[in-house]
């Protein structure tokens, strides 16, 4: 389509044209009536400046009215970025109504995300009951000299339990896409996870390493970002030796988390492949297989994406590419010794 300002203006010229032509033919006819258009035709350069000044008012006119599309699309930008969550400001009566509907659109939406993260809790703790009910009774049948009975029903129990917690982070992250507002630090979410991770892997003594801007903002909910940055340190803390370094760079409005360890490391085949849902390099270590492929998917939902590299350090290097922004020019950053 057509440029809107570019349109006005082409009418508001081709208007003006009209009644210069409609002008010029009345000063072809004689008649008194027209005594009127022949006096001010004998001032015409007096007319002609008024004329200039008429339409130079007349195209900044258009050009006021025109204003409110930008301001429009700053607003639409602010609520984008995160910065707003409602489309302000005051417009002409023919736009007004456009920019209250968009914000019931809104209002409407963070009704329904506000919903869906209700009940996707309500499903958790719905299941939390049933699934430690059957683990009881799976303890209770190894008690009772069935422990092969009773370790099948164990692992099918945490077989549920993983694609809940899988299928419920989906949702959440699902749920927070239209939340646009939504922003956290990821310095303080990664401050609290390197402090659990060392109580967690406080046995191995491995050794937390982090190198994060804390000017660098995520754009979107805390607990998707920690449950992205949980996954990928606990699996790099299962596969180092001794190391596992975290940091960050924004390049624009694109946001890499890095996150490395001394590991044995990944044959360049092998490293697509364990992305995929349910898929383990090594049955010996804990986990269920799915906490790469929980990161894969929140990531998509929020625009971004996981790429599996070689570490500097030898062993696995994620690349985690999200939205992202800076916060303050002045940056700090924070290191976890050994």
């Amino acid at each position: 389509m057509s440029s809107v300002r570019r349109t006005v203006f082409l009418g508001a010229w081709l208007w003006t044209f009209g009644l210069l032509a409609a002008f010029s033919v009345v000063l072809t006819y004689h008649h008194p009536i027209f005594d009127t258009f022949r006096i001010v035709h004998a001032h015409a350069p007096l007319m002609g400046f008024l004329a200039i000044v008429s339409m130079a008012a007349g195209a900044a006119a258009v050009r006021a009215a025109l204003a409110s599309l930008k301001d429009i699309r700053r607003n639409l930008s602010a609520v984008r970025d995160g910065s707003e969550r409602r489309v302000g400001g005051v417009y002409p009566t023919e736009v007004q109504p456009l920019v209250d509907d968009l914000n019931a659109l809104l209002a409407h939406l963070e009704d329904v995300v506000a919903r869906a993260g209700t009940k996707a809790g309500d499903l958790a703790h719905g299941l939390k009951t049933p699934l430690a009910v059957l683990s009881n009774e799976a303890d209770r049948l190894a008690s009772r000299g069935d422990p092969q009975l009773a370790a099948t029903l164990a692992e099918q129990i945490g077989i549920m339990r993983r694609y809940v917690e899988h299928h419920l982070a989906h949702a959440r992250a699902a749920a927070s896409g239209p939340a646009l507002h939504a922003r956290c630090l990821v310095g303080v979410s990664v401050d609290g996870l390197i402090r659990t991770m060392r109580q967690i892997h406080a046995d191995r003594g491995v050794g937390l390493h982090s190198k994060v801007n804390a000017a660098h903002v995520f754009k979107g909910r805390r607990e998707d970002l920690d449950e992205m940055l949980g996954n990928l340190l606990d699996n790099a803390c299962k596969w180092s030796k001794a190391h596992v370094a975290i940091a960050s760079a924004l390049h624009g409005d694109r946001l890499t988390i890095t996150v490395e360890d001394d590991g044995p490391g990944l044959a360049e085949e092998a490293r697509q492949v364990v992305l995929q849902r349910g898929v383990r390099k090594d049955t010996s270590i804990p986990g269920s297989g799915l906490g790469l492929a929980i990161v894969r998917d929140l990531a998509e939902l929020y625009g971004g994406s996981i790429v599996l590299n070689r570490a500097c350090m030898g062993g696995v290097a994620a690349e985690l590419e999200l939205p992202g922004t800076e916060d303050e020019p002045n940056s700090r950053d924070s290191e976890f010794g050994v």
